[in-house]
């Protein structure tokens, strides 16, 4: 059984779920190359990866958005136990390259992107 850690707010340490989350970024990252942010706060964590994912963390699990059920209008989510980060990253990545497929950046967040990684340009003077 994992180790709780509780946190007050504005102590300064990490919950379960943000640990788990920070778990789950870290994979995505080193084993997918794929970037996300982490928001957490009440007992809960975010992690965001692209538009329309984010994977929820309590501590003891991820979940995720994977579709919309029209007939009893409402989302269908898939989950995973955080204990297995490798494995939920896994799955996670399926789901993020079938919405990249969908939903691929806009030409401008795309240009953002190369010019941010792109050397400055040095200004000659007058």
């Amino acid at each position: 059984m994992q180790d709780q850690i509780i946190a007050v707010p504005r102590n300064g340490k990490k919950t379960q779920a943000a640990l788990s989350a920070d778990l789950l970024r870290q994979t995505l990252q080193r084993e997918h190359g794929i970037q996300a942010d982490i928001h957490a706060g009440y007992d809960l964590a975010l992690v965001s990866v692209w538009v329309g994912l984010v994977v929820w963390c309590d501590g003891d699990r991820f979940w995720w958005r994977t579709g919309w059920d029209p007939e009893r209008k409402r989302a269908i989510y898939a989950w995973h136990p955080a204990i297995e980060p490798e494995r939920a990253a896994h799955r996670i990545a399926f789901r993020y390259a079938d919405l990249g497929a969908k939903h691929p950046l806009a030409q401008a967040i795309g240009d953002v992107g190369h010019a941010a990684s792109a050397s400055p340009v040095e200004e000659s003077a007058p």
